[in-house]
């Protein structure tokens, strides 16, 4: 037996949202409307087939496809007044009355408004009413409309319809006296008296009969209500507009971001923090901005005390003496992996030509959970300039010390009165070591650096495993804004002409402000601060991928497994990305105003981080977002596998006792 729900699903899935109907709540709509119960005795089994079918009075229910299409150019909503023109079987209204606050429907066939009226009964769908009569002169006691939708073709928009509309408000109706060269026109209410236009293409309906439509004696041909010409879907017009990428190996890889070398901040993204295309991916093109543009700071969502170890070894610094081996923290796997090593050595490399004739590049941490390595950075730096100092910050961070190993469990300990005074303790470490940074120029700047910023880490750290303990965005915020004032105060140590690149997970560089943590967490993020402070010199650029291997955690502090990540789903931008049929690209989403603003409807967007539950996919990795809006261009990748963690098999014959990974 057909299983109709199913179809229903499929129908959405596949004729819907695949050729590029994008409005979430149309599509949850007529995921819920049952549209075999609209249909005609003995056409049930093909109610979600994308085709119309014919019901009394020679009339016809119209494909899926073109009732939400016209409904996503009347631009419905929640809380809007809706007319319709031509009930027909009812379906239109129905879907429109899980979506609007109240549908008034007009059908001049008296048999088809009665039936229309008990199905809604039967649905319980008791926010249509049902009126038979002219539709050209529409429902002026329930006027003005927010929208108006008409399901017949007329030789015009009726003057009166028009006239029911409020301001701001859209009508949408096929036109034309030729069956086979109807045009889908959309009005818009712009003032008392004035309306503007936009024509939608080419579509075949039935006749609209009455007053300010077609007379019957004149009426013309009926024809199905099939589109004649349909817009380009999500997928073709990406397609169209994506840039091919070549091999890593490839110099050409990296030339399409060269529009980007300008900028003072170039964010670089990934949709999982195990996937080894973004490493490679981000290594290629940042070698380039550095090697052809000048950039010289590499920022990572890293912990500030394990990539100062990294920042050591390249820029050629002599290893800390009392520095851990950086990166031994969960997830390992995130900075200790092939790729970043193969980097690392790249950038050693190039600091070394270039200490003559240009300025290092240099490896820096946002990131703030190492508040071990900080308090040891900072006591070390001073226990070399300044022993009195160090028996102060000793006794400072005296009662963090039992927090160091598990900093997680500080938040419910600080809840107690004995603990109180720790957050004004390392406040007042900070200050002395912002105060010895800003009166001493001497020749140790870079360790002075590195400790200002360490003692910086150890006071947001408190506050953020403080704050932690209660959950709520106020966390996530403190993390990320420490990160974006992280990233300012190494532009700031670089000097005026400084440029970055920021490697971070895509949660962390797409502008919260149209993703689902903005909007519905209250979260912002290093992206979003960007923007707001740089403007449009900070480029940010998200990395997605469909399918293939990750690695990743089931649970924190778990251990890593290779595993199999999902095809995207079929309503998810990735979807979309996939569908478009190229393996790897640069989608740059400001150089087609038509794609852009079709990419900024709110759609579903996959994030993995270091944890991956497939089974809970959908609401474990997935939220609303805004594609163009929450980023400047998308790098893609079809098909992606798992980074591979560093290991003895990856030690070299000779290899210096600074290199920062070790074996």
């Amino acid at each position: 037996m057909l299983d109709l729900s199913r179809e229903r699903r499929r129908m959405v899935d596949v004729h819907l949202a695949r050729r590029g109907i994008q409005d979430r709540e149309i599509l949850a709509a007529m995921r819920e409307v049952p549209r075999e119960v609209f249909v005609d005795p003995g056409y049930e089994e093909f109610a979600y087939e994308d085709g119309p079918l014919p019901i009394a009075e020679g009339q016809t229910i119209s494909q899926p496809y073109i009732v939400a299409f016209m409904l996503e150019m009347a631009e419905i909503g929640p809380g809007d007044q809706v007319l319709e023109v031509g009930t027909g079987s009812g379906y239109a209204a129905a879907v429109m009355s899980r979506i609007v606050d109240h549908v008034y429907t007009v059908e001049r066939h008296a048999s088809l408004a009665e039936a229309a009226r008990r199905r809604f009964q039967k649905l319980g769908y008791g926010n249509i009413e049902v009126r038979t009569g002219d539709g050209t002169r529409g429902w002026p006691e329930a006027a003005p409309f927010d929208a108006i939708v008409v399901a017949a073709s007329g030789p015009g928009a009726p003057l009166a319809l028009q006239q029911q509309l409020d301001v701001g408000g859209r009508l949408v109706i096929p036109i034309g006296d030729d069956p086979d060269e109807q045009r889908l026109l959309k009005v818009t209410r712009t003032g008392a008296s004035t309306y503007s236009e936009v024509d939608f293409g080419g579509v075949r309906f039935v006749p609209l009969i009455g007053e300010q439509g077609w007379r019957e004696e004149n009426r013309p041909a009926t024809v199905r209500t099939t589109p004649l010409a349909r817009q380009r879907s999500l997928p073709e017009m990406i397609a169209a507009a994506a840039e091919p990428l070549s091999d890593f190996d490839d110099p050409g890889f990296a030339e399409p971001f060269d529009r980007f070398a300008e900028r003072r901040i170039v964010l670089l993204g990934e949709s999982s923090h195990g996937t080894s295309e973004f490493y490679r991916a981000r290594a290629a093109i940042t070698k380039r901005l550095i090697e052809r543009h000048g950039f010289t700071v590499v920022a990572a969502e890293a912990d500030w005390p394990d990539a100062a170890a990294v920042d050591r070894y390249v820029r050629g610094r002599g290893a800390s003496p009392v520095a851990d081996q950086p990166f031994q923290r969960f997830p390992t796997w995130m900075w200790r992996n092939t790729d970043v090593a193969a980097f690392v050595e790249w950038l050693r490399e190039h600091n070394d030509k270039a200490k003559a004739l240009q300025p290092q590049a240099g490896f820096y941490g946002l990131d703030i959970y190492n508040m071990r390595g900080s308090i040891a950075a900072v006591l070390e730096y001073l226990d070399r300039v300044d022993p009195e100092a160090a028996r102060v910050a000793r006794e400072r961070y005296g009662c963090l010390t039992p927090w160091q190993t598990e900093p997680s469990t500080y938040g419910r300990a600080a809840l107690t009165r004995g603990y109180r005074e720790c957050e004004e303790a390392a406040l007042d470490q900070c200050r002395d070591m912002l105060a010895r940074q800003l009166n001493d120029a001497g020749p140790d700047g870079d360790d002075l650096f590195d400790a200002a910023q360490n003692a910086r880490l150890v006071a947001s750290a408190e506050q953020y495993y403080r704050v932690m303990y209660y959950g709520g965005p106020q966390s996530w915020n403190l993390r990320d804004t420490h990160m974006f004032e992280t990233l300012e105060h190494i532009l700031h140590a670089r000097g005026p002409n400084a440029k970055a690149v920021v490697w971070a997970h895509n949660s962390h560089i797409g502008d919260a402000r149209y993703t689902e943590m903005g909007i519905s967490r209250g979260e912002v993020n290093i992206g979003q601060l960007c923007r707001q402070r740089f403007g449009d010199k900070a480029a940010l650029i998200g990395l997605g991928t469909h399918t293939g291997t990750v690695a990743a955690a089931t649970d924190w502090d778990g251990e890593m497994e290779i595993k199999s990540v999902r095809p995207s789903r079929e309503d998810s931008y990735e979807r979309l990305c996939h569908d478009a049929g190229i393996g790897r690209f640069l989608l740059d989403l400001g150089r087609d105003p038509n794609l852009r603003d079709r990419l900024t409807e709110r759609r579903l967007e996959r994030f993995i981080g270091v944890i991956y539950r497939p089974e809970t996919e959908l609401h474990s990795h997935y939220a609303d977002a805004s594609l163009a809006r929450q980023f400047d261009a998308l790098v893609w990748f079809d098909e992606t596998s798992a980074v591979t963690p560093l290991g003895p098999e990856h030690a070299t014959e000779g290899m210096p006792e600074t290199y920062p990974f070790g074996v």
